[in-house]
């Protein structure tokens, strides 16, 4: 072994460990039965064994890839940043996670799971379209504990692709290579809206990332792209709002294909379990108009405002009239700054550095789709009448993206203290402080009106993008 790669040196030995690794998992199995793991395995408090075994199982794993890429010449000085910040992404979260011994949400899905099993009506308490529901129940015999471990892993694998693509959005909008890896991993590192999404085992991160595959997929492959945003649509309604910026490109064979997919998905759970869910489903949406009670964390219109109400002494009626009042003066700032954004192409202006997404050159195509898009997931976030506190994941692009036309102090005051609060600032109920991540995106909707009516790009930004580049990397 002398004269071996210290790399292909470490690969064999990791190859061994595994190998022995589990061929004992297997002798142990035959000789004894899966009841001979008690002799082997202990549990302590405050531990699920299930959730643990994967995350050690999963760590393990990805040092077996990372040595395997090392090995094989596949890092290198082009991708060296983005392998260091998925690596080092995959491992602390499997850290925290192993730590985690209780989670959320997930037993809403396993009720409305299992009800449609049973041909029953979905319960009130599951708030999304029937699709997530009718995929799911087939594995809810395998039990409720391993039903959350499948969700469990599929949202790490979830994770892990919402790195890779929101790097690769980031490159979209005319970030180096390097530098979306880095703000990547660093915006990755410390999320609270992110731990949330893991912790409460949200569909957020299958959502966010469907639908950045519906941007990086347009223009060329049309049916691809509005069929992943159909997914995310039937996973989660308000990304339905997004499918405003595609209007913008005037493309009517994409809105067409789009229709289509919705109505496929559609059909595949009527197929399954019938109409009735979508029944449900718009039952129980509807009965979040009629909410009274108030959580101070989750940050809504209709959360604030019915959480002023003992205090101005009036009618549950008047906070409901101005959180209307509130959304229509969000919809019609929304749209300006939209407007405005592809009028001027703030956040994305083809060029031969930076060339159209269809690869001709043609800057109209595509253009106006990513120009209108960070807006729209602000639109898209605070509309809803449930804003919580995991929520904040879907407003990352517009924040990141402003890092683009940054200039002045006092943006950068504005822009630090909006990310401190929706992304740094843990959950807490104290009104009226916990509803910061309420306030957050709407300085950033100010500060992207700001953006859209400058003629370049931010002088700081351009400089770091080119000296990133510069760089001189280490060879492996």
């Amino acid at each position: 072994m002398k004269n071996k790669n210290p790399i292909t040196i470490a690969l064999t030995l990791w190859s061994m460990l595994t190998a022995l690794i589990a061929v004992s998992i297997l002798f142990i199995f035959l000789r004894w039965g899966a009841k001979g793991f008690a002799l082997f395995i202990q549990q302590w408090p405050l531990e699920d064994l299930r959730i643990t075994l994967a995350s050690v199982t999963l760590t393990w794993l990805l040092l077996g890839i990372l040595l395997y890429l090392l090995h094989s010449k596949r890092v290198n000085t082009d991708n060296a940043w983005s392998a260091a910040g998925f690596f080092l992404i995959g491992w602390v979260y499997l850290n925290l996670l192993s730590e985690r011994f209780r989670y959320g949400d997930y037993q809403y899905y396993f009720d409305a799971a299992s009800n449609l099993l049973q041909h029953k009506p979905l319960p009130d308490t599951y708030l999304y379209p029937p699709l997530w529901a009718t995929l799911l129940q087939f594995i809810v015999p395998f039990g409720q504990d391993n039903f959350l471990l499948i969700l469990w892993i599929a949202n790490f694998i979830s994770l892990m692709a919402f790195y890779v693509l929101l790097q690769r959005v980031l490159e979209h909008y005319g970030f180096s290579t390097r530098l979306a890896a880095i703000v990547t991993t660093l915006f990755m590192l410390v999320n609270t809206p992110l731990l949330r999404t893991l912790f409460y085992v949200q569909i957020n991160l299958h959502t966010l990332n469907l639908v950045f595959l519906s941007l990086l997929l347009y223009p060329k492959r049309r049916f691809l792209s509005a069929l992943t945003l159909a997914l995310a649509v039937h996973l989660k309604s308000s990304p339905v709002i997004l499918a405003l910026a595609f209007l913008f490109e005037l493309d009517w064979r994409w809105l067409g294909w789009f229709a289509l997919s919705l109505l496929l998905v559609a059909g595949f759970t009527v197929a399954i379990d019938g109409i009735s869910p979508f029944f449900d489903y718009i039952h129980s949406t509807l009965g979040l108009t009629a909410l009274q009670t108030t959580t101070f964390h989750e940050t809504s219109f209709d959360s604030f405002f019915r959480s002023i109400v003992p205090f101005l002494h009036i009618n549950l009626i008047w906070a409901r009239a101005l959180t209307y009042l509130a959304k229509a003066l969000l919809l019609v700032a929304s749209l300006f700054v939209v407007i405005l954004s592809v009028k001027n192409r703030a956040f994305f202006s083809p060029s031969p550095l930076h060339p159209s997404p269809n690869g001709r050159g043609d800057a109209r195509e595509g253009a106006r789709l990513a120009n209108a898009l960070p807006t729209l997931f602000i639109l898209m976030t605070l509309a809803s009448p449930l804003v919580w506190e995991h929520h904040g994941i879907f407003v990352a692009l517009s924040f990141l993206l402003l890092l683009k036309r940054l200039d002045a102090p006092d943006e950068w005051l504005a822009f630090g203290f909006a990310y401190f609060l929706e992304f740094l600032l843990p959950t807490f109920d104290l009104l009226p402080w916990s509803y910061g991540r309420l306030l957050a995106p709407i300085i950033i909707l100010w500060l992207m009106w700001k953006a859209a009516k400058k003629q370049n790009s931010s002088r700081f930004f351009a400089a770091f993008n080119e000296r990133l580049n510069k760089l001189p990397m280490l060879e492996f």
